[in-house]
């Protein structure tokens, strides 16, 4: 028969080597705990900052529309190039550069009448006696 000492002693050993690997699963149960839960802090931390940014995006994409709309209402406020041309010939016809007002021929002639009053007529160099 088999010896109790040795039965005991190889018993002992079997516990031993059972709390060993119980101490070990422990150990790696508590790390990947851990690690579990600074990856879901970290999750969180990434979401939070997408939520901000979706935010943003969001913003800005109201804020584009809104101008895209105004550009809409500028665009049919404007003149069209039927209108513009129609404008110009018009314009052309009347030119109103070519046109002077009483006011300003009258000085223009008034100038040109006390010009012609102050100059003395100019003899003409052949018209002399010789």
């Amino acid at each position: 028969m088999v010896n109790e000492p040795e039965i005991s002693y190889e018993f002992a050993l079997k516990l031993r080597d059972l709390e060993e690997s119980q101490k070990l699963s422990k150990e790696r149960l508590l790390l990947i705990g851990k690690n579990l839960i600074e990856s879901e802090e970290k999750n969180i931390e990434e979401i939070t900052e997408l939520k901000k940014q979706m935010q943003n995006l969001n913003d800005e994409l109201k804020r584009i529309k809104s101008l895209v709309s105004s550009f809409g209402e500028e665009i049919t406020k404007s003149a069209r190039k039927e209108e513009l041309a129609i404008l110009s010939r018009q314009y052309k016809m009347f030119e109103p550069l070519e046109y002077v007002r009483m006011k300003d021929l009258d000085k223009v002639l008034e100038k040109k009448l006390h010009h012609k009053i102050e100059e003395p007529e100019k003899k003409n160099f052949w018209s002399g006696k010789l």
